[in-house]
């Protein structure tokens, strides 16, 4: 069974012969234990990855997403990074005034995806391909205002603010539409809407203003036969009915701020839990026990003839045996 077949099968419960496994390293990782890594790579070859995001226009950017200094997007959006191997943060705002939402447009250069080689990449692999980009309506809006006036934004609910949004949208639309139609897998949606105890803004303001986006993201890429994988941080127990009637297969979010066992009771076998594993504490912090029980936790709340993917972040704080443990918990699990 190849890599693909294995995260096919996990997404409609339908036995894999084991779960199937997708460390993400972040750069931060690659500098400080580029050995771990290159050990963890080796014994535990990831099951599914992104496409590249190859371009015939180039992109607009300044700088570079993970160094530290500043890095400018696509969209114009000023990331200042203070540290390196992590993206920054946007502190000056793309749009501070509505005045200049007249001038305001969306990236088109992101449109004009090499068709024949992401299609190549795909065909050159046995791995499940996910879309090589982040649609993220609402992160985007935080980026474009900075998220402090985002959530006054939202509040008042201004004319311009719902242009705004309708821009955002319909880009994303056509970004959507654009990559369901290369040989990936999967789109990828990326929105972080939790804090630790809760969502961000209420429930009814993600129903009014975003589930609509997103039921018609997974409408589009339904429509190719793609599945839909998003992540967002926090806890989002609040949205998980919706996001599981809109259509998306496979979540990546912080299980443990939400309870694995509430999870499993409430979601077990009608969402796919693409991990994680704690990384504020275990993965920093924990011993080798309780990593070993947090994995068995998530087999047993989780896990439903599928419904499971083994991931965890290899990111800043996180002990690189920690680390490589959680994957040797999973396949130790898988041989019983």
């Amino acid at each position: 069974m190849t890599s693909r077949e294995l995260v096919r099968r996990t997404l409609e419960f339908a036995t894999p012969s084991r779960v199937p496994r997708q460390a993400w390293v972040l750069p931060w990782a690659e500098a400080r234990y580029p050995e771990w890594v290159a050990r963890l790579r080796e014994e535990f070859p990831d099951d599914l990855m992104a496409a590249p995001q190859v371009y015939r226009t180039p992109l607009p950017v300044v700088g570079s997403r993970y160094e530290k200094g500043l890095y400018v997007d696509e969209w114009g959006c000023r990331f200042h990074n203070i540290h390196g191997g992590v993206i920054g943060i946007v502190h000056e705002p793309v749009i501070g005034d509505w005045s200049q939402l007249e001038r305001f447009h969306a990236p088109d250069a992101v449109l004009t995806i090499d068709t024949d080689a992401v299609n190549a990449f795909c065909r050159g692999t046995e791995q499940f391909t996910l879309a090589g980009t982040l649609v993220r309506p609402f992160e985007r809006l935080c980026f474009i205002r900075t998220m402090e006036q985002a959530m006054v934004d939202l509040a008042e609910l201004t004319p311009e603010l719902i242009e705004l949004l309708r821009r955002i949208h319909e880009h994303y639309v056509r970004e959507v539409e654009v990559w369901a139609r290369t040989d990936v897998d999967a789109i990828m949606i990326m929105d972080d809407w939790g804090t630790q105890r809760g969502m961000m803004v209420s429930p009814g303001v993600f129903r009014r203003h975003f589930r609509p986006m997103y039921e018609e993201y997974v409408a589009i890429a339904r429509r190719y036969g793609k599945f839909v994988f998003m992540h967002s941080d926090g806890n989002i127990l609040d949205i998980m009915e919706d996001l599981i009637a809109i259509g998306i297969h496979a979540i990546n979010s912080q299980v443990a701020c939400m309870g694995v066992e509430e999870l499993g009771r409430r979601f077990k076998g009608r969402m796919t839990f693409w991990g994680e594993i704690d990384r504020q504490d275990l993965l920093a912090f924990g011993t080798m026990d309780q990593i070993a029980t947090a994995v068995r936790e998530v087999r047993e709340h989780l896990y439903a003839n599928g419904g499971v993917i083994a991931q965890c972040e290899f990111g800043p704080g996180a002990a690189p045996e920690n680390v490589l443990h959680v994957f040797r918990t999973w396949r130790d699990l898988d041989n019983t």
